[in-house]
């Protein structure tokens, strides 16, 4: 990219608050968006060749949201948890393997998308962030959910497309966890814990492609009372007129 449309979009972020600039070969951070680090709250960089995302990136203090989806990413510095207004981080299809050890300072992230990343476990990190609604961590070498996982403040929690093979028991203590999808892994049955249906908040769980079949799941005891959760969530949807949060189906089973 030439540095006259780099200066063309540094001009209208200034405006804006929001850079954006996608799938235009860059292979690092452009390091002239430092200049604007104290207004903008919006940066998309998704669909570009960078290997490493500068420390710089802990100056932008009022920075909301940040994609990077698409790049060549095999680390994040520590000084990403400098941002403490971050509410959006989307990190997909990179080659991250850890998170920071820090991470868990960003008090204000609720959404994040780490899917198709190599993450070997689920980052305990994520224990930390008391507003953390939405965790995407599909499409990674998940193989075991730990017993921290109890701390985990997430509304939805997405594992699809892992090699998990153990869950912890302790998952069905996460307070506000709703949404459960673990399809296409390595669960046996058996591995998976009966409290998630018997004994938790979780209304909708996603387990088919796993080495069970779908039908012996709904033998277990804590199945129809799984079952009632949701129906009472799609009820409530009808009484909110159709907004919902989460993606409930009228008179679908959980399971299918």
């Amino acid at each position: 990219m030439g540095n006259s449309a780099l200066k063309a979009h540094l001009e209208t972020a200034q405006k804006t608050g929001v850079f954006q600039l996608t799938g235009k070969g860059l292979s690092e951070f452009p390091e002239d968006l430092q200049k604007l680090a104290s207004n903008l709250r919006t940066i998309d960089l998704s669909s570009n060749k960078i290997e490493l995302l500068t420390p710089v990136i802990g100056k932008f203090s009022v920075l909301k949201s940040l994609s990077l989806n698409n790049n060549k990413l095999t680390a994040l510095p520590e000084e990403l948890c400098k941002l403490k207004k971050l509410d959006t981080l989307h990190l997909n299809g990179n080659h991250l393997r850890r998170l920071p050890a820090g991470f868990g300072q960003l008090s204000a992230l609720k959404t994040l998308s780490l899917s198709g990343n190599q993450l070997r476990t689920v980052p305990t990190q994520l224990c930390s962030l008391r507003h953390l609604d939405v965790v995407d961590l599909s499409k990674n070498q998940i193989q075991s959910v730990p017993d921290a996982v109890e701390e985990l403040q997430a509304i939805e929690l997405n594992l699809n497309q892992n090699q998990i093979s153990q869950i912890s028991v302790q998952i069905s203590h996460c307070p506000r966890l709703k949404v459960l999808r673990l399809e296409e892994n390595c669960l046996e049955l058996s591995m998976l814990p009966q409290s998630i249906l018997s004994d938790s908040q979780i209304s909708l769980l996603a387990v088919e492609g796993n080495l069970f079949e779908i039908k012996k799941l709904r033998e277990l005891e804590g199945y129809d009372k799984l079952f009632m959760l949701r129906q009472r969530g799609v009820l409530m949807q009808q009484k909110m007129g159709g907004k919902r949060k989460l993606s409930y189906r009228k008179g679908k089973q959980p399971f299918s």
